[in-house]
């Protein structure tokens, strides 16, 4: 397949660049929804639908469609990593996807040790992508032009 594993350093810096990311949009979202008081107090239990929309179900939807649309989230797009699909190589399907996207929560239990994984795992899978049977690899622009390509001459 030639596809080149990406590390947990890089992936690190790709979900902390996702992070700002999203922290930027949701917040400003809050921020325009509820105001200052919102952000004053420590129980967010009565702000209701908006607030849960804001703060769970968006960053699931962005993260999907980032994934659907580019295979890759924007610190990965950034950092030059996609989303493959371990057998093929190819793009994973969305079942993959929402399987890798709740199997973020299990890999954090106990302590975060699903995602550390990535640091000692050979083929650089936390247990998310072990889960959804994918792999994060170097992204080769030259390569993804060439298959766009020869899937839109067929």
């Amino acid at each position: 397949m030639g596809l080149k594993p990406v590390g947990f350093k890089r992936r690190a810096f790709a979900s902390l660049i996702d992070f700002l990311i999203l922290s930027l949009i949701t917040m400003s979202a809050l921020f325009w929804a509820f105001g200052r008081a919102y952000f004053a107090t420590r129980n967010h239990m009565d702000w209701g639908w908006l607030d849960v929309f804001i703060n769970q179900v968006f960053p699931m939807l962005f993260i999907l469609v980032c994934w659907l649309c580019w295979s890759a989230t924007p610190g990965k797009i950034v950092l030059d990593m996609k989303l493959v699909d371990l057998k093929t190589g190819g793009r994973p399907s969305f079942l993959q996807y929402l399987i890798r996207y709740f199997a973020y929560f299990v890999a954090l239990l106990p302590f975060g040790l699903g995602i550390l994984w990535v640091a000692v795992d050979k083929n650089k899978q936390g247990l998310h992508d072990r889960l959804a049977k994918t792999l994060v690899v170097e992204r080769d622009p030259f390569l993804d032009l060439n298959r766009e390509l020869s899937k839109a001459s067929k």
